[in-house]
Order: structure tokens, then C-alpha cells, then sequence
């Protein structure tokens, strides 16, 4: 029976009692008092998010007559103290003072019960009915209390949406609504993708005020509350959202009673649909899909409260002074948490992969016809395993006014063993174009003009979307798009690329980690070996700048990827993601995190034992100025000025490993220089480059 005074509310079916109850909570100064409750010989008051730091001095100090103890919850907690009548007004010593009724505690209505214990944020009832089946079917629930989020009077509205067919066998169910906001007081509504663990691109979103109705939980000293005025005599309870469901494994109603300390932690894993149909809600059977890369779980537990000390604090994610030796999986809906909004903008598609175990539930127990992800196809199969008899490998790259190095370039890259060039120039103003068309007509490179223009998009990124189409592209064995100031430097066998794809066996993507070299205090510009005059470098284990340890990547033509990156490949398949052999520069796997995203080493990830990528990215100072003056092909509304100089201009060690190449790189140097109309374009250059350098001083 409720309380004298209550405005609770109830009613029976033949099978299950519907019971609506509303948290005796009032505002106050900083915060919100969320209840009291007694049960005749003890008196908690539960305090809200930001109440703490008023109450916490009350346990050293304690007030005459009523209170003697305080324990904090984040930021809210539980006032202890003598008991005191149902509905008789109790002053809470607070600053600014309050006022609250205490209402009795009422265990009765769940003693014994296997108790879902779900936070309900505007779900539909069709989706309540459908959690409330699926653990009373599967996982012997047999009563469940729902918190009730939204705003006063939507309790009794659900209560009045649910008939007995609505409850899946449920005994009883218990409905709590509160008078006062339970979200985040920061936080806009819970369904927005802000909110959404997974979601890309939210510096770039437009997100909503504050909503502290619907936003995520903020007060997390409702689950004591909800312990001490309903659950404290169940026989078990699993705390759950609504949007959540247990594995059909996991039977932790069965377990908890058994389990060590009587609690099981519950780790959920975020699940999605691929696409939820047009005009219709999502629902539990849409969710076939998981990421494969997801590295973090929500944490949420199952206990039976007769074997919880009393000292035990029920927390929202974890039962605190307990040690759960026990764990079982649930799955999260997201798509039911974020309502109306495509997948993609709550998690990157690049990291779905449907699940056999999820799309038996959807079909076997929801009875329902999912968006399945098309079946993607790649060449691995037809492809020979051996990194090392992929075939030929092809360098793809942009350039503008880079003509005196140009030939270096093509002759070391040339030397250990890269057979295509694919170059794409735009505006070029001192013998760039000439000196490759050259080669071209050669055949050592092939030039194009850059399509950017009227496109959108930036110079780098446009010729590299127009290189998907190129046979000597489509034809590679291996792929890298990179930079003329880059050079690859091979530390195994005789520093051939041959050597580096013996050496990392089946691998199909490589990637280089950049070793910033320096300008070694060399201010003229000479037309000399870059590799032979720039050996000053950073330190191999160097976190800052942050491109220190950019790289780039070696990758098999495998089609796991849709396209090519500046860094690395992008767009990956992910129903391909297990055909991914991705190492570091030392051989060493490359983790699930960087198959989709990324561009940059970190210290679990760098590796240098196998190959370098030198990056001699100011070379001398006058050479310097004339790359400031030409702009830059990526982030062309960046200056390349004092900031990138310094950031980039590392001198801290030597490293001339790359000069045990010398001998070969000059034998090639030597053969094409041979030839007259090479000579003559590349002094031609040479010449421009000067004459650029005056200009600028």
C-alpha cells in the first residue's frame, strides 16, 4: 500500500500489478534533495549532484537531534539519521536550509523477484514490451522497476500504455517518475549523436542547449535510493537500461546467487542496425551489427542485495567496496538511444560488421527481417600471400616547382627497387614539367596535370582520387603515396625493398614512421645530394611536434580499401578488417584502433628496425624560402613560416644510415645524367631554383 499522503497510483491485470511511484524529491540551493525515505528505525535523505561538498562536513560534525552520518556519492550522497514519521516534514541542515517529507520504505512489492532495474529516456513502449519479453523469456526476470525519465506524468502514460500481453509474463512492475530533472545539467538530450560514444565529427556539430530532462544520467545517488525505498529485498537485481539486453548466454538471475561477494559485473558492447528502414522506429531486431575495433564497455552489474554488505554503495556503473569476480556480456542499442538519427552519424559504417550471433537473435526471437551490409569482395584471394611476390610496386605523388631534387628522388627510389611513378603537377614555374615529361618519354615516370581545379577539392587530394583510375595504379602490387622529400630507407638485407617485403612475411600494409631531418645549420642551396648533405635528424623517441611521428604507408592493391589516403589507405571495407596484415616500420602488428583512422605513430606503435621514411622537409634555409613561397598542397591555406621551420627543423642526432645506399643511388644518378635531354632539364631547374632564391632575398 503507498504511503499516506502519496500520490502513487496502481493497478492489477490477472497476471502482473502495475505500481507508479514518484520520488519524493525537492529542489534546493546548489542542487536537488532526490528523497527520503524511513522504515522505522532509519532515516536517508539522498542528495543530488552538487549537494556534496554542503553535506560533507555534517558526518565530522554531526546536527543535534537528527543526522550523524554522511556518505558522498560522486557528486550528491546519503544523509544518515534517526528515524522519523512518514510524510513529517524533516529539515535538511543544508545552507539555505530544506525541507523534505519522508516517505516509507516499500521492499515488499519486489521481495524475491529476479528485478530488471532499467532507466527509461523516452523509448517507445513498443521497445519496453520487447525488453521486458526477452529477459523474462531468456533470462527469468519475473518483475522489473523502471525510472521513468521524463518529465512528471509520463509514468502514469505508460502505465496506461501497457496492458498484461504487454509485460511478457512479469509479475509486477513498478514505474518511479521524479518532480525534478535527473540529467545532466551540461549535457543536451541523451538521443542527440553529442551523446553518442562513437559518433565522428563532433567538433563540427551543432549541438543543442542543455536539457537536464532528457540528457544522460546526472544523479547518481538515485540507485541507493531506489536500494533502500524498493530493491533491498529482492532476491536479485540487474541494472540495466532500456536499451539494453543481456547476451542469451549470459543467466545471471541463475548465477548471482552462487557468485563470489553476490555480484556479477555486466560489460555491455555498443550494437547497431546497418540501416534502419525509412519511416519506421528502430528496434532491438534492427541491431545486427558491432564495430570491430570498439576498445571500450559500458559497465553496469547484477546482484542479490542479501548478499551485499550494507556498506556497499550502489553506484550507476559499479557496486563500490565490492570486487565482482564474475562477469557477463549485455548489448547496447544505439540506434534505440538515438532515435531518428542515421547510423552514420552515430558511429563511422567503416567499423560495422554484421554479427552471426546478433542477426540469430534479431531473426530467431524478434521475428524480424533486418538491413543486412553487402558482402564486400578484395583480390587477397586471387593474390599471392608473400608480401614479397605482390609485383610491382608504384609511388604515387604530387609536386609543384620541386625540379633540382626531382631526379635524386627518382633515381635513389629507383636504386632499391620502386618500378612506377605517378606524378601529378599543377603550376609549375621552374622546369618541374619539363624535366618529367623527360622521363616520361622515357619511360621511367608518368606526369599529369592536377584535375583540383573546380573540384572542391585540395591539389593532393584531387590527384590522388584521379589516381584510382590509372592502370599503372590498378596494376600495382604495392602502393604508397608520398612526398619528393621523402625518402624510404630499407635497414634490412641490402636496403631493398625486397629485403623489407621478405622480411615482413605475409603483411600487406607497411607503414613508415617519419624521422624528421634537418636543415644540419646548411643555409645555401647546393645541387648536391640531399640524402648526403641533410644527415642532422630528431631522436627516434620523440613525441613532439606531433608530425614527428607521422607516417606513411606501404599497402598491397588488395581493394580491402576504397581509396587511397595522403597517409595511409582509407575507407576500409569492414567486413574485410581480418584480411588486414598491418605492420609497423619494426614488423611489429599494428593494432585494431588504426585500421580505419590515423596517421601518426604513438609509443606502442613506432618502429624503426625495418625501414625509415626520412622526411627532409626543409632541406637547406634558401631552399626553404622558395617552398614557403610555392604554398602547400595539402593545407593550402596554411603559411609554411617560422612555425613550420621550427617545428619541423630537427637537428638533435645523426643518422647516415641512408648513405649505405650511396654507391647504388649513384649509379643510377650516373646513367640517367648520361643522357643529355635529363642533363639539360634538371640544370635547367637547377637554374630556376636559383634564380627564385634571389628573388626572395
Amino acid at each position: 500500500m503507498a504511503a499516506k499522503g502519496k500520490k502513487d497510483t496502481g493497478k492489477s491485470t490477472d497476471k502482473t500489478e502495475i505500481l507508479v511511484r514518484r520520488l519524493n524529491a525537492v529542489p534546493c540551493e546548489g542542487g536537488n534533495i532526490l528523497g527520503a525515505v524511513t522504515d522505522g528505525a532509519r532515516l536517508d535523505v539522498f542528495l543530488g549532484d552538487g549537494l556534496q561538498p554542503m553535506a560533507a562536513g555534517l558526518a565530522a560534525a554531526p546536527a543535534p537531534g537528527r543526522f550523524h552520518g554522511f556518505a558522498g556519492i560522486s557528486g550528491g550522497g546519503v544523509l544518515t539519521g534517526l528515524a522519523a514519521e512518514p510524510e513529517a516534514e524533516v529539515w535538511v541542515p543544508l545552507p539555505g536550509g530544506a525541507r523534505c517529507r519522508p516517505v516509507l520504505a516499500e521492499p515488499g512489492h519486489l521481495a524475491g523477484q529476479n528485478v530488471l532495474l532499467g532507466l527509461r529516456n523516452e523509448e517507445p513502449p513498443e521497445v519496453v514490451r520487447d525488453w521486458f519479453r526477452y529477459h523474462v523469456e531468456r533470462h527469468g526476470a519475473t518483475a522489473a522497476l523502471v525510472v521513468d525519465r521524463a518529465r512528471p506524468g509520463s509514468a502514469e502514460a505508460l502505465s496506461g500504455q501497457l496492458g498484461p500481453e504487454d509485460l511478457g509474463g512479469l509479475e509486477r512492475l513498478l514505474i518511479v517518475e521524479s518532480p525534478v530533472p535527473l540529467g545532466r545539467p551540461d549535457l543536451p538530450p541523451e538521443a542527440h549523436p553529442f551523446n553518442a560514444p562513437d559518433a565522428p565529427g563532433k567538433d563540427r556539430m551543432d549541438v543543442p542547449p542543455p536539457d537536464p530532462w532528457r540528457a544522460p544520467l546526472g544523479e547518481l545517488s538515485l540507485f541507493e535510493l531506489l536500494r533502500r525505498r524498493f530493491l533491498s529485498e529482492a532476491r536479485a537485481v540487474a541494472n540495466l537500461d532500456v536499451s539494453d539486453l543481456l547476451e542469451p548466454s549470459a543467466r545471471v538471475f541463475e548465477r548471482v546467487g552462487e557468485a563470489p561477494g553476490g555480484i556479477i559485473a555486466l560489460l555491455g558492447e555498443r550494437i547497431y542496425p546497418w540501416r534502419v528502414r525509412k519511416g519506421q522506429a528502430p528496434t532491438f531486431g534492427d541491431h545486427i551489427c558491432r564495430p570491430f575495433d570498439l576498445s571500450s564497455v559500458h559497465r553496469r552489474w547484477c546482484l542479490a542485495p542479501a548478499l551485499i554488505p550494507d556498506r556497499a554503495v550502489w553506484r550507476y556503473v559499479r557496486v563500490g567496496r565490492t570486487a565482482p569476480k564474475e562477469s557477463a556480456r549485455f548489448f547496447r542499442a544505439m540506434a534505440i538511444r538515438h532515435p531518428g538519427v542515421p547510423t552514420s552519424k552515430i558511429v563511422p559504417k567503416t567499423s560495422l560488421v554484421e554479427s552471426d550471433e546478433l542477426s540469430r537473435l534479431s531473426q530467431s526471437f524478434f521475428n524480424f527481417r533486418p538491413v543486412r551490409p553487402k558482402a564486400s569482395a578484395s583480390r587477397l584471394g586471387a593474390a599471392p600471400r608473400p608480401a614479397a611476390a605482390a609485383g610491382r610496386t608504384c609511388i604515387v605523388t604530387t609536386m609543384k616547382n620541386e625540379g633540382p631534387f626531382i631526379l635524386e628522388w627518382v633515381a635513389y627510389h629507383r636504386a632499391i627497387g620502386v618500378d612506377d611513378f605517378l606524378v601529378y603537377t599543377n603550376d609549375c614555374t621552374d622546369g618541374t614539367n619539363e624535366l618529367l615529361d623527360v622521363l616520361q618519354a622515357r619511360g621511367l615516370v608518368q606526369r599529369r596535370d592536377n584535375p583540383f581545379r573546380g573540384t572542391g577539392l585540395k591539389p593532393q587530394h584531387a590527384a590522388l582520387q584521379a589516381a584510382e583510375d590509372e592502370e599503372v595504379v590498378r596494376n600495382a602490387g604495392w602502393a604508397i603515396c608520398m612526398d619528393v622529400d621523402e625518402f624510404i630507407n630499407v635497414h634490412v638485407g641490402q636496403g631493398r625493398l625486397a629485403d623489407l617485403y621478405e622480411a615482413v612475411g605475409d603483411a600487406n600494409l607497411i607503414s613508415l614512421t617519419w624521422r624528421l631531418f634537418g636543415n644540419a645549420d646548411i643555409a645555401r642551396f647546393e645541387d648536391r645530394f640531399v640524402i648526403e648533405q641533410f644527415t642532422r635528424c630528431a631522436p627516434e623517441f620523440v613525441r613532439k611536434p606531433h608530425q614527428a611521428w607521422g607516417f606513411k604507408t606501404l599497402f598491397r592493391n588488395l581493394e580491402i580499401y576504397k581509396k587511397m589516403g595522403v597517409h595511409r589507405p582509407k575507407g576500409l571495407k569492414p567486413d574485410l578488417w581480418d584480411q588486414i596484415r598491418w605492420v609497423n616500420g619494426s614488423g611489429r602488428p599494428m593494432p585494431r584502433t588504426m585500421l580505419r583512422n590515423g596517421w601518426r605513430s604513438t609509443p606502442e606503435t613506432y618502429g624503426y628496425d625495418l625501414v625509415t621514411l626520412n622526411h627532409y622537409a626543409v632541406r637547406s634555409a634558401e631552399s626553404f624560402l622558395v617552398k614557403r613561397d610555392r604554398g602547400r598542397v595539402n593545407h593550402v591555406e596554411r603559411d609554411q613560416g617560422l612555425a613550420y621551420w621550427f617545428r619541423m627543423n630537427m637537428n638533435a642526432e645523426e643518422d647516415r644510415s641512408i648513405l649505405a645506399k650511396l654507391p647504388r643511388l649513384k649509379a643510377e644518378w650516373s646513367r640517367l645524367m648520361a643522357d643529355a635531354e635529363i642533363r639539360a632539364a634538371h640544370e635547367f631547374c637547377v637554374a630556376r631554383h636559383r634564380e627564385k632564391i634571389a628573388e626572395l632575398h
